[in-house]
């Protein structure tokens, strides 16, 4: 007898009785397409205001519904957390960004809990194929790399299939690589026309057409998460071009062009106020020509990166309607966050963005308030490169004034508790289950609200336990009811916002909010107090005229906040306590082997280090990289060319290079990369072959040394460090090893 059997076993199968299992393959239900842009502020889609070209999103919402009271984390991590689980982003474990571990307490451990189910784990029982596609940013950096540990990645967190990256942000012509559970290389070079985007849209369409001629009838849950619109803002040149000129009358003007335009859609209520200009942001008649020419054409690269990006969502939407799978499929479209600042005041080419680079309440950066201002760019110099700016060579975000725009009419930005942080775009496309179209839904919500509104749209009741692990209760409010009624009100009870000490709460369609700076004192935080369902841009402080309102909300703050693990409250952006792992000194890499992530690489420019190469020379012709970390834009590599040993060190796209005039000995080579630092912007590369010098380079500049990405042994996979060979110029000798030994 075997249990749990319905059948009868018998001695042969002809006088045995069958009992057939049956396919849990969910047949009858809607597929699902979760749609999750990075970086997007409440105007940026042409649907919501904007001037820059979104038909394919512009037409989701005709024929389907946009969302203009639809709120987030102000931060990417938390919000993912948030969309996949139903639930508060404290509640599961992801009080910031997930890259940065363990805090040593249940809001922070830097992944979501097993007692949090996502929708891929829970529609997974269901019988969908769950598919994962881009950015991934639920899991601690320490384990980003091919050795894992792969517990939090999306294989193990109920997706089937995988192709993206796992940290929060990747270049987007050269994107560090995942393919399920392994790192990969991108399948061609920008210069035959690759771009993450389309990349990630070719796999997506390949996952729907690998199901559908196996099982047609089987649907999907897809979560399609796009680097863009996350720095660094990269595009092919034509959509950078097409929008030449756009922005030359200067973010005041277009603000107030896209206001009046928000007005005139019916997407913001006509009594809404533009509020001035953030604090900091200058005005556009006290810039120089140079330093507009320079800030347009970032912005111009902003806005053709977002015009690429929908033409590619367009792609992945015409090929379920070509399947004749769009009228059945629930797409979601929305937003991680608002506009980012940490382009800081003026914009970035290739300086790098910085937690630095934001603004603090009296309209200076963090750095500056610090007292270390970061460089800004030489705004006449860089004019004879400006046309780099958006591709695979510059590393550009937008400055403050453009990210407000992004905003409009919102305040402030992502890391933001206010509307500029949190009020995102939002649309729900499903022909079968809508009736009306192009309608526009006032009612407040939250992304928590996502998760529990397609288990009611799909039928499908959560269970008490998924794999082993007993649930918390989804706090989410479903929206089904708001689809089909424009004018029912809010079913939302109540939400809590906070992110680093900024904090915030909706109630009844009040909002209380303040933001807090890191190292003040949090009972020293001015509240503010606002009627949103009056005071659309949050323009109207009543804190003064409603001082028992503001206290009781202030009290209810405290009061969720102790409901759903909020505590302690850390204002901190970067280090919480400790990684997951102690910091390393010591490297040795022995190939075949992946590439390294950046987030797993040898931290390089924090003081002297020593790289040792056991190689061996086959013959005359042996070449080859040996050992390259970064990029052409900062980045180093230790190479053999024409028999020759060079090295080459490169800082903001300026390569610093060295050739052996001695040809390298055949047979068993050691080499040695020695740096010493001088002082904190200098230092001195030391080569030796076989224990003897044969070179001392000094380098004036060795700061951008923590920016270099990504490491490979015996090749170069990155955007190459130097356009002295051709990546990835794999080493054609024997590497036995390469040891690295940090703070020497």
């Amino acid at each position: 007898m075997v249990s749990g059997f319905g059948g009868e076993i018998r001695t042969t199968y002809e006088n045995s009785t069958p009992e057939w299992q049956q396919d849990n393959y969910a047949q009858g239900k809607p597929n699902v397409l979760l749609i999750l842009l990075d970086d997007t502020g409440f105007a940026n889609l042409g649907c919501y205001g904007s001037n820059i070209d979104t038909p394919n999103m512009d037409a989701l919402a005709k024929n389907g519904l946009r969302y203009n009271n639809f709120h987030v984390t102000p931060l990417c991590s938390p919000t993912r957390a948030s969309i996949l689980t139903g639930r508060n982003h404290h509640a599961v474990g992801i009080s910031t960004i997930s890259g940065f571990g363990d805090s040593g307490y249940p809001n922070q451990r830097g992944c979501v809990s097993r007692h949090s189910a996502n929708l891929a784990e829970m529609l997974g029982e269901e019988g969908f194929a769950t598919f994962a596609l881009g950015k991934w940013h639920l899991n601690p950096s320490a384990n980003f790399s091919a050795g894992g540990p792969h517990n939090e990645w999306p294989l193990q967190r109920g997706f089937d299939r995988f192709y993206g990256f796992l940290p929060g942000g990747t270049p987007q012509f050269y994107p560090e690589l995942t393919y399920d559970n392994h790192p990969v290389n991108p399948p061609k070079s920008p210069q035959d026309g690759y771009h993450v985007t389309n990349d990630l849209v070719d796999h997506a369409i390949e996952f729907i057409n690998d199901l559908n001629y196996s099982n047609s009838e089987r649907p999907f849950f897809m979560y399609f998460a796009p680097g863009a619109m996350h720095a660094p803002h990269q595009v092919p040149g034509n959509y950078v071009e097409k929008y030449k000129g756009f922005y030359d009358e200067g973010w005041d003007i277009v603000r107030e062009r896209y206001f009046k335009r928000q007005i005139e859609m019916g997407i913001i209520p006509e009594n809404t106020v533009l509020p001035p200009r953030n604090p900091g942001v200058k005005p556009w008649s006290s810039l120089t020509k140079n330093q507009q020419k320079f800030v347009c054409r970032l912005q111009e690269t902003w806005a053709g990166f977002l015009n690429h990006t929908d033409d590619q969502i367009g792609r992945l939407i015409d090929h379920l309607d070509l399947l004749q799978k769009l009228d059945d499929t629930v797409v979601v479209l929305t937003a991680d966050n608002g506009t980012s600042q940490a382009g800081g005041p003026y914009g970035v080419m290739s300086v790098g963005t910085a937690p630095g680079r934001g603004a603090t309440n009296d309209g200076v950066t963090i750095a500056e308030k610090r007292g270390r201002p970061l460089p800004e760019e030489d705004f006449d110099l860089v004019q004879e490169r400006l046309d780099e700016i958006g591709t695979y060579k510059t590393n550009s975000d937008i400055p403050w004034g453009w990210a407000q725009v992004g905003n409009t009419p919102l305040r402030w930005y992502k890391q933001d508790t206010h509307g500029g942080g949190v009020r995102v775009p939002m649309i729900v496309h499903y022909p079968s289950g809508i009736e009306e179209t192009g309608g526009i839904r006032n009612q407040f919500h939250y992304v928590n609200d996502i998760t529990p509104t397609i288990l009611e749209l799909l039928g499908v009741i959560p269970k008490e336990n998924y794999n082993g692990f007993e649930q918390m209760p989804i706090t989410g409010t479903s929206l089904v009811y708001s689809l089909h009624d424009a004018n029912c009100s809010s079913e939302k009870p109540i939400q809590y916002f906070e992110m680093m000490g900024k904090r915030g709460l909706w109630l009844d369609g009040w909002k209380a909010v303040t933001r807090h700076q890191s190292g003040d004192a949090y009972n020293e935080d001015q509240w503010e107090l606002y009627h949103l369902d009056e005071d659309f841009s949050e323009s109207r402080n009543l804190a003064s005229e409603e001082p028992s309102r503001l206290r009781e909300m202030i009290d209810l703050w405290w009061l969720e906040a102790g409901r759903n693990g909020v505590l302690p409250l850390d204002d901190r952006v970067g280090q919480r306590g400790r990684r997951l792992e102690k910091p390393r000194t010591s490297y040795r890499f022995i190939p075949p082997m992946a590439h390294v992530p950046r987030v797993r690489s040898p931290s390089l420019a924090d003081g002297n280090w020593l790289l040792k190469a056991d190689v061996e020379i086959s013959s005359a012709e042996t070449e080859g990289v040996i050992f390259a970390q970064g990029s052409f834009l900062n980045g180093i590599s230790l190479y053999v060319q024409n028999g020759f040993l060079a090295f080459v060190y490169t800082v903001m796209d300026t390569p610093n290079t060295w050739i052996s005039k001695d040809l390298l000995p055949l047979g068993r080579v050691t080499l040695d990369l020695l740096f010493q630092k001088q002082n904190p912007n200098s230092g001195v590369f030391l080569l030796k072959v076989q224990n003897k010098e044969i070179a001392s380079i000094v380098i004036s500049d060795t700061t951008h040394m923590a920016s270099m990405r990504g490491a490979d042994v015996g090749r170069d996979l990155d955007a190459p460090v130097t356009d002295l060979y051709i990546a990835p110029f794999n080493f054609t000798g024997i590497i036995h090893s390469v040891l690295i030994k940090l703070e020497l």
